[in-house]
């Protein structure tokens, strides 16, 4: 009788030792399959169980949540959501999240282990602590002002200051609600579906995702290709240009949109922007030069992050001749976000260094002690400190006595670039209007703000869309914004 309890005890061990194995594959080597199946509701129930972290600008939250008393509790809301949609993105319980709620996802959400001092503690107990904040480098003035200045005009406007990369303004217009798609239910799955039926492509960003040909505005960036390789070292002298100037290797002419472009020198060129001049430097400085040059500006990088993803803004790296001379105009296979002309305009009023773009200042536990903060970065010396000084001085002369003059601020030096670049099938459809600029308090050390500003506005006539008229009078009320108040570059 005891052998057979004996043995009976023997595989009652062996059974819960079985059990025991199952159980530790079950909660170890299955558990991320197990938590990321789609019938399983508990990740989804737990995630908003818990009142999301918050968004800021200017220190204050525009996100918040609200108690729903459904299983999935808590639903985000948004204070003035068309107004920063492009900065927020959405969070919703139905598609996820977008741009900062979804970069800052595990701050906001409160699953960063950084949030705790002790993370293995809520790892074991399956909790979390509170979520966190995500504090913006955005200035709500700044936003307000590029949002009114659009005026609902399909297009996007970027600010950036120079001196640090923090990013000012991120508008792109027509804007959307987010909060439509913060819960579950027919009204956000048909809020979804009328947003991305609709042509106007609301809840694309415009700012960081749609690339435009940059038209004229790239000039700025030939003329410092120029520059720097010593192709143009007197910036007043007679470029020995014909009006239109014929495409290397072509029978086309290549026109100017005015006159007084014949022989014109290169500061001639950038006031009065004469497409031939620009062509036909872009030309002697020659495919490597301008690629490297594009390069150092920013175009062609992949990885860009502010921290959400920027699309690659494009300058080709094989090219004939002719194809050069228009690429230095800002046409052909050029094309750049918004946010990347912000930037070409910040490296000129940096002296020629390229600060990283950044949109999150620092992240915070829910009582606002600092996760950790957004190092200040360089991405490098677009130009020289010399060339630097010498656009400057061009970019002034386009706003004083140019084709930028509606850009102009009293009390504040002012520097800018039009541009009006054509697109479309034989270039037949309505041209963007484009303008890029910085601006200086008058004794200021430094310029507060960079700006660039893209309308489409395909509502307009083709005669009246230009950089002047369209978009120079957004960029000065975005710049006066910025410098309302500004003593110079926030600290990093």
């Amino acid at each position: 009788m005891i052998r057979y309890i004996r043995w009976c005890a023997y595989f009652c061990a062996l059974l819960l030792v079985a059990l025991l194995v199952n159980v530790a594959r079950v909660q170890v080597w299955e558990a991320a399959a197990y938590g990321a199946n789609p019938a399983n509701k508990r990740p989804a129930i737990e995630r908003y169980a818990e009142p999301r972290g918050d968004i800021l600008v200017d220190g204050r939250p525009v996100t918040g949540s609200r108690d729903s008393r459904q299983l999935l509790r808590f639903e985000r809301t948004y204070k003035n959501g068309p107004l920063y949609a492009p900065v927020t993105g959405y969070s919703s319980q139905t598609y996820g999240t977008s741009f900062l709620e979804r970069a800052e996802d595990g701050i906001l959400s409160g699953t960063d282990p950084g949030l705790s001092a002790f993370p293995l503690w809520y790892e074991l107990s399956r909790g979390r602590p509170g979520g966190g904040n995500a504090v913006t480098t955005v200035r709500g003035a700044v936003q307000a002002a590029a949002y009114t200045g659009l005026g609902g005009k399909r297009g996007a406007v970027a600010a950036v200051e120079p001196a640090t990369g923090r990013i000012l303004a991120l508008v792109s217009s027509p804007s959307y609600d987010p909060a439509l798609l913060s819960g579950t239910g027919p009204g956000v799955e048909a809020a979804w579906k009328r947003l991305n039926a609709d042509p106007a492509k609301p809840m694309l960003n415009r700012a960081l995702r749609e690339t435009y040909p940059p038209g004229s505005t790239f000039k700025i960036v030939t003329a410092a290709a120029a520059l720097d390789a010593g192709v143009v070292t007197d910036v007043d002298a007679p470029t020995q240009t014909p009006d239109p100037y014929p495409l290397p290797g072509t029978s086309t002419r290549l026109p100017n949109a005015g006159t007084g472009c014949q022989d014109a020198s290169m500061a001639d060129a950038v006031q009065w922007s004469c497409n031939t001049v620009m062509a036909k430097i872009g030309v002697q400085v020659g495919l490597r030069g301008m690629v490297e040059a594009a390069r150092r500006f920013g175009f062609n990088d992949e990885a860009l992050r502010v921290p959400s993803w920027v699309s690659r803004s494009n300058f080709d790296t094989d090219m004939s001749p002719d194809q050069l001379a228009l690429s230095s105009i800002g046409q052909f296979n050029t094309t750049a976000t918004p946010l990347q002309m912000a930037l070409v305009a910040a490296a000129v009023a940096n002296g020629g260094e390229l600060k990283s773009p950044r949109l999150v200042d620092r992240t915070t536990q829910d009582d606002g002690d600092q996760v950790r903060r957004s190092d200040q970065r360089t991405l490098g010396r677009a130009m020289n400190p010399a060339t630097a000084m010498r656009l400057q001085d061009l970019m002034v002369r386009v706003v004083e006595n140019g084709t930028g003059r509606n850009a102009a601020i009293p009390g504040a030096v002012v520097g800018g670039k039009t541009g009006t670049a054509q697109h479309g099938v034989g270039n037949a459809g309505t041209p963007y209007a484009w303008f890029i600029s910085w601006a200086k308090a008058e004794g200021a050390p430094l310029p507060a703000v960079a700006v660039a500003v893209v309308v489409e506005d395909a509502a307009a006539d083709r005669g009246d869309i230009s950089g002047n008229s369209a978009a120079a009078p957004i960029a000065r009320a975005v710049m006066e914004a910025a410098l309302s108040g500004a003593g110079g570059p926030s600290a990093p």
